[in-house]
């Protein structure tokens, strides 16, 4: 079934500020909360869609790539793409659990981060941070998709404690002030009356467990540094600009704590020969005097390799012919663009006495006399009409 927009989902206009689209994400997620609805599948579904829909709305990065790209612009990348597909309800909770964090949803709900109603969900450690790198591709490369494999320095899981920071099992013990759950929860006085909020343990940073002697590879941590090996999976027609996500794939997260993602912006190369114009590629043909007056065929680059292509005799400067379908293609979408092919008729810029008087004959010939005519049109007005 087709991805329903995310304007829609939320309710809003595509003008709404940032204010509005978190007000609609909360009005929803207290309608939808799997508390409210328990074993309600498909409110559950609602639940997960409204805040994939959030997620991206909220980002200001991913707000303008859905506007210009829409869904095809946040998928393409292995672990879930640009968007919140595939999150769990605990992702939910620890992306957006300040969502739940004050005021009546606090009351509600129990709170941020994780702590669901009844202490069904655990508390997790701190979540890693992000890591952002940048992928070179040729244009080659763009127009057929590509699977780069990447080195990516990063702090991982300890080998050792398993993430935990501890020594051993014996080293953990629960946490005194938060009793386990990772959240304290706080009431105070407003003119509504008593509001209780829950925040994040500030002893054991949510985790719910405090260590009491650390592991001697990580010193408590519960990361190290290293380095990983990726393969990416990068979908033909990206552009200079976008930026993929690979869920999961930053850094590990603290004490156990939910990695970040790795974000991978594109650059791409120039390339010798062909210049992109959106779906389009331009290839610039520089061809003698001679040559446009009689007519000839010559060989031509493309992104799949060279072509013969006939170029009839009277060719004009500016000229531009198409190779349909030999851009590149929309990313996640159909259809490519094409090659336009730019005809310059090379002048020389000196000439020897032979070419001189070859010149001073015809020069005053006819048919060497300019006859544009008012069908003549523009190198604007050819490259307008190729656009339409």
């Amino acid at each position: 079934m087709a991805k329903r927009d995310y304007y829609e989902v939320l309710g809003v206009p595509k003008d709404a500020d940032a204010t509005t689209i978190k007000k609609a994400y909360r009005k929803l997620a207290l309608k939808y909360h799997p508390d409210r609805n328990p074993g309600d599948k498909e409110t559950e579904e609602k639940f997960k869609e409204a805040a994939e829909a959030y997620e991206v709305l909220s980002d200001a990065d991913k707000k303008a790539r859905y506007d210009r790209f829409g869904h095809a612009g946040m998928s393409g990348a292995p672990g879930g793409g640009f968007s919140g597909e595939g999150m769990t309800m605990d992702d939910i909770f620890q992306q957006f659990g300040d969502i739940f964090g004050d005021s009546t949803f606090g009351s509600f709900f129990g709170g941020a981060g994780g702590a669901r109603a009844g202490g069904r969900t655990r508390a997790r450690g701190q979540k890693g941070s992000n890591l952002r790198i940048r992928v070179a591709l040729t244009l080659e490369e763009i127009a057929n998709g590509v699977t780069k494999k990447i080195k990516v320095k990063k702090q991982n899981t300890c080998d050792v404690c398993d993430g935990s920071g501890a020594k051993d099992s014996n080293s953990v013990k629960t946490c005194s002030t938060c009793g386990g759950s990772g959240f304290v929860r706080q009431v105070r006085s407003t003119f509504l009356g008593q509001m209780q909020t829950t925040s994040t343990c500030p002893t054991c940073n949510g985790a719910g467990q405090q260590v009491t002697a650390n592991c001697p590879k990580c010193k408590g941590d519960g990361r190290i540094h290293g380095e990983e090996t990726l393969e990416i999976d990068i979908p033909a027609g990206v552009e200079e600009g976008m930026q993929l996500s690979l869920r999961g794939k930053g850094n590990a997260g603290l004490r156990g704590g939910p990695a970040g993602d790795l974000m991978i912006s594109i650059e791409e190369k120039l390339h010798s020969d062909l210049q992109r114009d959106g779906q389009n590629v331009i290839y610039e043909l520089y061809l003698n005097f001679a040559d446009a007056a009689l007519g000839t065929s010559v060989e031509v680059p493309t992104l799949g390799g060279k072509v013969k292509i006939k170029v009839p005799s009277g060719t004009q400067s500016g000229k531009i012919f198409r190779l349909k379908d030999k851009g590149l293609p929309v990313v996640q979408g159909y259809g490519r663009g094409d090659q336009l092919i730019h005809v310059n008729v090379w002048t020389p810029k000196k000439t020897n006495t032979r070419e001189k008087e070859l010149l001073e004959e015809l020069r005053d010939m006819p048919n060497f006399q300019p006859q544009p005519g008012k069908s003549e049109k523009t190198f604007f007005e050819k490259m307008r009409d190729y656009f339409k």
